[in-house]
C-alpha cells in the first residue's frame, strides 16, 4: 500500500524561477505533488513548456511565464501574473542562478563578474523585492526559500571565487531580508546545496558516470545529492513544518562543508 500523498501546499500559489530545468524543474513539480498551483519562471519559454508539461501530466497545475530575473520590471510582471492567476503568492523560491568565470580571480572577466552578481545577486534583490510587496498585504503573509549554494558561503576551492562571492551574498541577502520582514509576515530563509544530480555539477567532458567516480572520493557521502533530496529542503523551509525557521541557511552537500 502506498503512503497517502502529502498536501501541505493545496490551495497555495507557489513561485519558481530558474525552473526551466535542474534543481529549480525538481523543486516546481515538489511543490505542484504537494497540492500548489505553480508558476514557473526563467528567461526561456520552451524549457518552461516542459516543466508545465510534465506537472500537467502527473495532475498538477501549472503557469509558464518567460521572466528575466534581472530585469525589475519583469519580476513584478510575474508576481503580478501569479497572484490575477492563482489569487495570492504564498510561497516563493529564487532558484535562478548562473556559473561563469571559472579560474583564478586575477583572469576573471569583468563581463562574467558582472553576469555573476547581475543574476544570482540582483536577480535575488529583484525577486525579493517583488514577492516581499505582495506577500506583505496578505493575512498569511508567505514563504520565500533562496537558493544559495556551499560553495561562498560554506566552503572554497580554487577557481571559483567570482560564483562564491555571488553565493555568499546571497546568504547574506536572506539574512538580512529575513530580519527585515518577518514581522510583515514573511519568513524568508536559504538553502545552500554542494554537488547534485543535474548539469552544473558535471566538469567540462565529463559523464555522469565519471561525476560519480569522482563524488566517490570527493564527498564525504560518496555521490552527489538527487534533486528530490534539494526539492525536500526547499519544501520544508516553504511549509508550516517550519513556521520558526527564520534566516537560516541550510546547507545539502553530504557533509563536504562539515
Amino acid at each position: 500500500m502506498s503512503p497517502a500523498p502529502r498536501t501541505r501546499f493545496t490551495g497555495r500559489t507557489a513561485l519558481v524561477t530558474g525552473a526551466g530545468s535542474g534543481l529549480g524543474r525538481a523543486i516546481a513539480l515538489a511543490l505542484a505533488a504537494e497540492g500548489a498551483s505553480v508558476v514557473v519562471a526563467g528567461r526561456t519559454a520552451a524549457p518552461l513548456a516542459q516543466t508545465v508539461a510534465l506537472i500537467e501530466a502527473a495532475g498538477g497545475t501549472a503557469l509558464a511565464h518567460p521572466t528575466d530575473v534581472t530585469r525589475a520590471d519583469e519580476v513584478r510582471t510575474l508576481v503580478r501574473t501569479a497572484v490575477e492567476r492563482f489569487g495570492s503568492l504564498d510561497v516563493a523560491v529564487n532558484s535562478a542562478g548562473v556559473f561563469r568565470g571559472g579560474g583564478p580571480v586575477a583572469d576573471l572577466s569583468a563581463e562574467d563578474w558582472r553576469t555573476l552578481l547581475d543574476v544570482n545577486v540582483t536577480g535575488v534583490l529583484h525577486a525579493l523585492q517583488a514577492e516581499v510587496a505582495q506577500m506583505r498585504t496578505q493575512p498569511g503573509g508567505g514563504a520565500i526559500v533562496n537558493i544559495s549554494s556551499n560553495l561562498g558561503p560554506h566552503k572554497s576551492r580554487a577557481g571559483i571565487a567570482g560564483y562564491g562571492a555571488s553565493k555568499a551574498a546571497v546568504s547574506a541577502l536572506t539574512r538580512g531580508a529575513a530580519l527585515d520582514h518577518i514581522a510583515d509576515g514573511v519568513r524568508i530563509n536559504a538553502v545552500s546545496p554542494g554537488p547534485s544530480d543535474t548539469a552544473m555539477s558535471l566538469l567540462p567532458g565529463e559523464s555522469a558516470d565519471g561525476r560519480a567516480a569522482r563524488m566517490k572520493e570527493a564527498s564525504p557521502l560518496g555521490r552527489v545529492s538527487t534533486t528530490d533530496e534539494i526539492a525536500a529542503a526547499v519544501l520544508y523551509l516553504a511549509s508550516s513544518d517550519a513556521a520558526s525557521v527564520v534566516g537560516a541557511d541550510l546547507v545539502i552537500d553530504g557533509g563536504a562543508a562539515a
